[in-house]
């Protein structure tokens, strides 16, 4: 079992002891580092945004991380772990955005908008963020142990979109934001932020008015 505030000995280092007790060794232990894990899996994002996952390594997570290479398996059942943990946090991080958005949300027209906000300014508003999504996508549709990220996502936005729009409705506009976040990602040269959100708001418009 891993636990998360305890020092490994990574975090310990012996020191020769001074004085009257010379000859015994004195253990000191450097600061507990409660953090450690939240700033590999942040780290672990930054290096898939930036090389990708195949590029990504415990090496080069943990000197992102600056933390011992060591601790990395102290805190993640190896490599495939790391990864599933990394994409696990931020794709709840971007479900309870959707969920906040549409909580704030008074009617249906809000809601629209909220749509349109999680598009062009959560799920492509950063390049970091365009980039971890598509790798997210790719290697759900690899490893099936991975699509339970995105079916848990996929439920919380349709959860949230169910006080304004029917289940087939709701689904139809999940594909909207599923469809419009691969597309933009992958468009040269990218979007704006501001193209991006009006074109979401017309593809909505176009699914609520049944001219599709």
């Amino acid at each position: 079992m891993r636990h998360q505030d305890t020092p490994t000995n990574d975090d310990q280092a012996t020191i020769p002891a001074t004085g009257r007790d010379a000859t015994t060794p004195v253990r000191r232990t450097r600061r507990v580092d409660p953090n450690r894990r939240q700033r590999i899996i942040d780290a672990c994002l930054d290096v898939i945004a930036e090389r990708g996952v195949a590029g990504t390594s415990h090496r080069v997570v943990a000197e992102a991380a600056d933390v011992p290479l060591g601790s990395m398996t102290y805190h993640f059942d190896g490599f495939d772990d790391l990864i599933f943990q990394s994409f696990s946090h931020y794709a709840r991080q971007a479900a309870e955005r959707f969920r906040t958005r549409m909580e704030q949300a008074r009617t249906r027209d809000d809601a629209c908008e909220a749509i349109a906000e999680t598009i062009a300014d959560d799920l492509l508003g950063t390049d970091r963020d365009m980039v971890i999504n598509l790798e997210l996508y790719a290697i759900a549709a690899r490893k099936p142990r991975f699509r339970d990220i995105m079916t848990e996502w996929t439920r919380t936005v349709l959860t949230s979109m169910a006080p304004f729009f029917d289940p087939q409705t709701a689904k139809l506009l999940d594909d909207v934001i599923e469809g419009i976040t691969i597309h933009r990602a992958m468009a040269v040269p990218h979007p704006s932020a501001e193209r991006t959100r009006e074109d979401a708001r017309d593809a909505i418009a176009r699914i609520l008015t049944g001219a599709v």
